[in-house]
């Protein structure tokens, strides 16, 4: 099943992509965020363009696993995402996700605004890891 992995932010959108069989992830892109309607056509046209048949939103809970403002937005981004798709949405918890994701850069040359962009999909990559892994379980 190809799955499309979402790292929500109010800045940047960071996308991962999975392959057919579910056990490759890798980043496809990071979003600049300009209006909500501009974010949701860019969304839908990737899942049309790339086959997606599932999508990961990333579940920013506090670290005691408490909803913060942050996880009622991005409940809410994949709530306003459902109401344009028919794909399944599901959450997928993703606590320290950013310092995973940075600590596979530093493993890479990538340094200032690619940095950061590099930064929101590879932690995408790593919501949507952790979801297919927790699904194969």
């Amino acid at each position: 099943m190809r799955a499309l992995g979402i790292d929500f932010g109010l800045k940047r959108v960071g996308l991962s992509v999975s392959d057919r069989t579910g056990t490759l992830v890798s980043p496809l892109k990071t979003i600049e965020r300009t209006t909500r309607n501009a974010l949701f056509d860019e969304l839908i046209e990737i899942i049309h363009n790339e086959a997606i048949e599932a999508v990961v939103v990333g579940l920013p809970l506090s670290m005691s696993g408490e909803d913060t403002l942050t996880t009622r937005q991005a409940r809410n981004f994949a709530e306003s995402l459902g109401r344009r798709t028919e794909l399944p949405i599901h959450m997928m918890d993703e606590r320290l996700t950013s310092a995973e994701a940075e600590e596979e850069l530093n493993a890479t040359d990538i340094r200032g605004k690619k940095r950061k962009m590099a930064l929101d999909s590879q932690a995408a990559v790593i919501i949507l890891r952790s979801w297919l892994e927790s699904e194969q379980s």
